[in-house]
């Protein structure tokens, strides 16, 4: 699948990034085309404080695309007093009431620009409740026409907001001091076509522990899945639920000195841990399961009561035949089911897990105090060996060599490359994960631009905060300042302009991204489901015909043979 991003002005806001790496070289087997070359830049934020230009050019782009302006914009519907009167309505319903009493038609849509003109008249007469209303009013609304049975007021509609609502209504309410309801704004453009009280939202994508690209989607209703992996080619169990218990425990573990120089010397890459973690997480179908982990810092990935997603190395049920062998696809150097990487749905985060520390009591070969004592019993059995013959010990030690050489060789190339997975076998989902990995970079991409609103919303609120100190002041000595801060304030709204046609517009590619990944999966699940049912309703059908034809054949019989009784003569029976 390919989408084009047609916007010409979203190149002023591209930068090219070495960084980040790009979604064709995550995939360096799939043959489709990778989009979004916008999107790849590196930095999670961008810096808008040399784009002041930048942005008044696009505001006369986009009023030069719509072909209207906002203020040359004449509505056909709202005139002068009837436009004051909606806007000092309680809410939208009332609104809709005072547009269906005084338009004397029988039913309409509310354009987007007049629902823009009744939101800016609202925030002008401090009316951000009516304002508030008509906005999720209208993200409410799909437009399904008007129908000649519905009552006359709901006959009207409220269309869909655009960019231009969505500016208007949180540059008004950061005028007005609203920041938390413009910043709850902020977070609904973040979602197109999302209603309020939305209980089914598209899902948290979980990315490979391995090697870090999107690998499949954790939705409210998923509790345990195995996802495989279209780059590294290996599976993982996700298990998702809510934490029901978590106990932590610091730990200060002292690093003896052989690992130190193991490590010293890239043999070891293990890192220390700081806190050792047990947690309980119970998936949606009531199934419980305790995760025994450690982390690098003494921080909590989750707390409890939070939705987690965790992502476990390939369970030992899980594996590949190949004729008489069975090979399991996990990933080298993890035992099965153990944790790798836990995904907080709440905030976002990606924790790699550790391997927790043995308890205490447990032995290990790599314990130098069990190390040295074996090599000295080998050692002292070469010696008497040697006595009985003198070739004995350098065979043995020369056979010990070359095991560990061939273990060592096994288990770190050969091995490795047969659990993986046939690439014939993860082509079919490569170019799902491609998109789960360009929607991944989209949902980085907005929460930047999403911080970046929200500071220009408070520094917004500060300025229009700051004007009317100095106008309640009233000395004639601060008439140049306030001419500055209201200079600052309208630099300030331009680059809130652009950010929110930014948040706009890669929130509608997002949308896109999860209605090709949902009717890639979700509907294809559904189809198959329904054509099961009705598979089974048709045979459910062909029995009862059979039972049918079967009773109806029994009472034929019956009726033959009354009939044959009656037609006898008396004297015969």
């Amino acid at each position: 699948m390919t989408l084009n991003l047609g916007s010409p002005w979203l190149s002023l806001f591209s930068y090219p990034s070495p960084s980040l790496p790009k979604v064709s070289e995550t995939f360096p087997n799939n043959n489709s085309t990778s989009i979004f070359p916008l999107l790849l830049c590196p930095t999670n934020s961008l810096t808008f404080a040399s784009f002041s230009k930048a942005l008044k050019t696009r505001a006369s782009l986009s009023e030069s695309e719509s072909g209207v302006s906002e203020d040359s914009f004449v509505s056909q519907l709202l005139d002068g007093d009837l436009l004051a009167k909606v806007s000092g309505a309680k809410d939208a319903t009332e609104a809709l009431e005072i547009i269906a009493d005084k338009s004397g038609r029988s039913g309409g849509v509310v354009e987007v620009n007049d629902c823009r003109l009744i939101v800016s008249a609202a925030l002008e007469r401090n009316n951000a409740e009516l304002a508030l209303s008509v906005f999720y009013a209208m993200r409410a609304s799909f437009d399904n026409g008007t129908d000649e049975t519905t009552p006359f007021v709901e006959r009207w509609r409220w269309t869909r907001p655009d960019v231009h609502v969505y500016t208007s209504l949180v540059q008004g309410l950061a005028v007005s001091l609203r920041v938390s309801d413009a910043l709850r704004i902020i977070e609904d453009i973040c979602q197109v076509g999302v209603s309020p009280g939305e209980e089914v939202p598209f899902g948290k994508v979980v990315r490979c522990p391995s090697c870090a690209i999107a690998v499949a989607v954790a939705q409210p209703q998923h509790g345990i899945q195995i996802v495989s992996c279209a780059k590294c080619r290996y599976q993982y169990e996700l298990i998702s639920g809510d934490i029901v218990s978590i106990e932590s425990e610091e730990i200060s573990v002292d690093v003896p000195a052989w690992k130190r120089g193991l490590r010293l010397l890239q043999i070891m890459k293990q890192s220390s841990p700081s806190a050792v973690h047990s947690i309980v997480v119970e998936t949606p179908s009531g199934m419980a399961r305790t995760h025994r982990f450690a982390t690098e810092t003494v921080d909590l990935p989750a707390q409890q009561g939070e939705r987690v997603t965790i992502a476990v190395a390939a369970p030992s049920n899980i594996y590949r035949e190949v004729g008489p062998l069975k090979f399991s696809p996990k990933a080298p150097n993890f035992y099965p089911g153990e944790p790798l990487c836990l995904t907080n749905h709440k905030d976002g985060r990606d924790s790699p897990l550790l391997r927790a520390p043995l308890k205490e009591g447990s032995s290990s070969l790599l314990n130098p105090s069990i190390l040295f004592p074996l090599l000295a019993v080998l050692a002292t059995g070469d010696a008497a060996s040697g006595i009985i013959d003198p070739s004995l010990p350098q065979f043995l030690s020369t056979a010990v060599v070359a095991s560990l050489a061939v273990g060592a060789t096994l288990n770190a190339f050969v091995f490795p490359q047969l659990n993986q997975l046939p690439q014939r076998s993860v082509d079919a989902i490569a170019i799902k994960q491609q998109l789960l990995s360009q929607y991944d970079v989209l949902q980085t991409r907005i929460k930047g631009l999403r911080e970046a609103a929200e500071k220009e919303v408070w520094m917004l609120a500060r300025m229009c905060q700051l004007e009317n100190k100095i106008s309640a002041v009233g000395e004639p000595s601060y008439r140049a300042r306030k001419s500055r801060v209201k200079r600052v304030r309208e630099g300030l709204e331009n680059s809130l302009t652009g950010l929110i046609e930014l948040i706009d517009s890669f929130a509608r590619i997002s949308s896109m991204i999860e209605i090709e990944v949902e009717l890639d999966s979700d509907v294809l699940a559904a189809e198959a489901a329904s054509n099961a049912e009705s598979i089974a309703e048709q045979i459910q059908q062909i029995m009862e015909l059979e039972n049918l034809e079967e009773r109806w054949r029994l009472q034929a019989e019956a009726n033959d043979e009354a009939e044959r009784l009656l037609s006898q003569p008396a004297e015969q029976i």
